[in-house]
């Protein structure tokens, strides 16, 4: 065997060369750059269906309040009436809680959700949102108030 087929057969194997390796990367950021804003988009309205389900579910627990006592809480007693019997004042005399399986949910953006019993859109009833994604009255899309008021129906 000659000295050259010996290199040949000794060199270890090669690597990509930095041309491929950038055209690889090239093509993966144009890819990430036209599917990403798809996948937020799609986050968004997730934690915003979150919300409406939350609401929902919170406002079952709170029609069994009252059918128990006569009354919702009061928003002086809040949404954590539905998991430890309120003692301010009006005193919930058949109270039969806990009302919720688990502690009060935050909204999906980790803001507590707003109550007001009774209510100003509701009088009779009560008034429950999430300020959505900026946490603030009003806003739209993301940052859309999502309300116990207004239909589920998008």
């Amino acid at each position: 065997m000659s000295q050259a087929s010996e290199r040949r057969l000794r060199r270890p194997p090669r690597g990509f060369t930095l041309i491929e390796i950038l055209v690889v990367i090239t093509v993966i950021a144009i890819l990430a750059s036209l599917v990403s804003p798809m996948v937020f988009r799609n986050v968004g309205d997730a934690k915003a269906s979150a919300a409406r389900a939350q609401i929902e579910l919170l406002g079952l627990a709170l029609d069994s309040y009252r059918l128990d006592n006569d009354w919702y809480p009061t928003t002086a007693q809040g949404l954590n009436a539905l998991q430890v019997q309120p003692t301010a004042d009006p005193v919930p005399r058949r109270w039969r809680g806990p009302y919720l399986r688990k502690s009060v949910p935050v909204d999906p953006w980790g803001n507590p959700y707003h109550f007001e019993s009774p209510g100003v859109v509701s009088a009779s009833g009560y008034d429950l949102s999430s300020y959505g994604r900026d946490g603030r009255l009003g806003g739209s899309d993301e940052d859309k108030d999502i309300t116990s008021w207004e239909s589920t129906a998008r």
